[in-house]
């Protein structure tokens, strides 16, 4: 199996740091094409709403957030060509793997909160839905301890 295209499942969490950092270098030594994904989730604006801000400014809050994110990752990768950036809105789980098919990647790699597994069949685990529909491998680290 052959990995040319690595997609990387970003936000701002240590353990997507941790995936991208071993998404980059496993990039570097394939010789492989690099992409990043950062998913600005919708359902996070009713927090916000909570707090009075709308939804409309931390929408666009989200998205400039994300946007510097990837950008600065893009910039570690110093990829030849260079790291793609895809800010998308949905559903985090549902919207990498539609990336992974749209780029089309060869191979998924992003971090995981490692939870139990009644934390995970309670809240969910965005890991656990891109490994069920993923069109391709997926690689899940989780935050070193």
């Amino acid at each position: 199996m052959s990995f040319k295209k690595i997609l990387i499942a970003a936000d701002e969490s240590v353990f997507a740091a941790r995936a991208a950092d071993a998404g980059l270098e496993l990039a570097r030594q394939l010789g492989a094409e690099v992409a990043f994904v950062n998913v600005v989730d919708p359902a996070m604006a009713r927090v916000a709403a909570d707090t009075g801000i709308l939804h409309e400014h931390w929408q666009a809050m989200a998205q400039r957030d994300a946007k510097d994110l990837l950008h600065a990752l893009a910039a570690r990768a110093a990829a030849t060509p260079p790291a793609l950036e895809f800010v998308v809105t949905g559903k985090p789980a549902a919207m990498i793997v539609e990336a992974a098919k749209n780029w089309p990647a060869d191979l998924i790699v992003m971090g995981t909160h490692g939870r139990n597994v009644v934390s995970n069949i309670l809240l969910g685990s965005v890991a656990q839905g891109v490994l069920r529909h993923a069109p391709c491998p997926v690689m899940v680290l989780r935050a070193q301890k």
